[in-house]
């Protein structure tokens, strides 16, 4: 268990190829809970969409995570489940992986920023 998951209770998830996943991983934040569910899943060429849709839900759905980091390219092949998510946590960040470039205008959480569904609290007298 890394220090900071002891400290604030809280992980990030990974849902990514290969290099991502173990990009991650070196950074330290794998882990397996007690229930033996690792917070990051390796997409390979036999990975189904169902496979994908049901490791992101399943990482939504887990207290213990705050950030689900998502290859765009994954995100993409499960965007009504992604865009479909509105809550702040559960953070899902998109982002680019070797094989495809990150595409601003894909993005979730900056399509609901452009329509004016994230506004910043308003400031209390």
């Amino acid at each position: 268990m890394s220090v900071d998951s002891e400290v604030f209770g809280k992980l990030m998830a990974v849902i990514g190829d290969e290099d991502t996943c173990v990009g991650f991983l070196l950074g330290g934040i794998g882990e397996v809970n007690e229930n033996r569910e690792a917070n990051f899943m390796v997409v390979e060429r036999d990975t189904t969409v169902a496979q994908i849709e049901a490791c992101f839900k399943n990482f939504l759905a887990r207290p213990d995570i705050a950030i689900i980091l998502i290859n765009q390219m994954y995100a993409d092949m499960i965007r009504s489940t992604v865009d479909a998510h509105i809550l702040p946590v559960p953070t899902v960040v998109e982002i680019p992986s070797k094989q495809q470039p990150y595409d601003a205008s894909k993005d979730s959480i900056l399509k609901r920023a452009h329509q004016g569904i994230l506004k910043p609290p308003e400031k209390r007298r």
